[in-house]
Parts: C-alpha cells; structure tokens; sequence
C-alpha cells in the first residue's frame, strides 16, 4: 500500500511538474514576443533562446536605440589552443551587438518583419584576452532600412558593423555582417 501511494505522489508531482514546465515556456514565449530590450531580460533571452553564446559567456551591457554594447570574457570554457578567446566566441559577442539592435527596432514597430544574417566579414588585428566589449554603432541605419521595408514592402540588405576592443581600448578585431529583413506577408 505505501508503494502504491509513494507512486500515486510521484505522477502528481511529474504531471505538476509537466504543467509548471509548459506555463512557464508560455511565460518565456510571451515575454520574449513582448520582451523589454534591456540587459536582464536579453542576457535571460541568451540563457534560453541561444545557450552556447550564454555558456561561452557573452552578455550584453549596455543597449540605446542606437548602440549596443556586448561584452565576453576570456575564459577556459571560450579558448583556443593559442591562449586567446575562440572565433566564433568572438562572432557570437559581434553578431548580437548588430542583432539586437535590429530585433529592438523591428519589435518597436510592431508590425511582422523577418530578419536573417545573409553574410558576414571578420578582420582579426590582436589576440583577444581579458574581457573583450563589441560595439555597434548602426540604430541610424537600421532605422532608414527597416522604413524603406515597410514602404516598398520589399525585402531590403543592408551592413551593420561592430567592432571589439579589450580592456586597453585596443581593436581586436571588426565585423561587418550582412542583415536582410522583409516585411512579412
């Protein structure tokens, strides 16, 4: 009888379980259809949504409406054989500081815009130790394309950079990525 019952409390707590899981994945996907473009709830995105940039430690700082800061610190989780963060750690940190930029401004016009990365540049000027801050400075661009969209209902690439500098404000390297958004139809 006590197994029984110790069986009967462990359905009850996995259909609990089972029930907490799913409110809190429409929790997730509501705050992220309506999510607040600072860092917490970003970084909380990463954790989620992208979890290989979040272990590799990449983070965002700081966001405007014209500039994004991303930061990631050199790590053993994030090396190369070489004794420098791993590029595509360092790509990660760069292609958020664009992305989030073009995320916040589709979401500020609430209508159905589709964004994806068409291609991607990289210039790599000094070993990456310490904590490496990727800067973009494009809202202003983003802003005339994502305008030009939603007029010719036309899909429309455009170049969005950002550059990482470390701890003595020496560039590490410079990405230029290559965005396409297209109005949703």
């Amino acid at each position: 009888m006590n197994f029984q019952h110790y069986n009967f409390q462990l359905l009850t707590f996995n259909i609990q379980l089972s029930t907490f899981n799913s409110f809190f994945f429409v929790l997730l996907h509501i705050n992220i259809c309506i999510m607040k473009f600072v860092p917490a709830s970003i970084n909380r995105f990463l954790l989620f949504r992208l979890p290989a940039a979040w272990i590799a430690g990449v983070r965002l700082k700081e966001i405007t409406q014209n500039k994004a800061v991303v930061t990631a610190k050199h790590r053993w989780i994030n090396q190369n054989p070489f004794g420098s963060m791993y590029f595509a750690v360092l790509a990660m940190g760069a292609e958020l500081s664009t992305g989030i930029l073009v995320m916040q401004k589709i979401q500020d016009t609430r209508k159905p815009i589709s964004m994806l990365v068409t291609g991607t540049q990289a210039e790599f000027t000094k070993k990456a130790r310490g904590r490496i801050r990727f800067v973009c400075e494009d809202g202003d661009v983003i802003d005339r394309k994502i305008q030009e969209t939603l007029q010719t209902g036309e899909g429309v690439q455009f170049d969005l950079t950002s550059n990482a500098y470390d701890e003595k404000g020496d560039l590490v390297c410079h990405f230029s990525f290559q965005w396409s958004i297209k109005l949703r139809s």
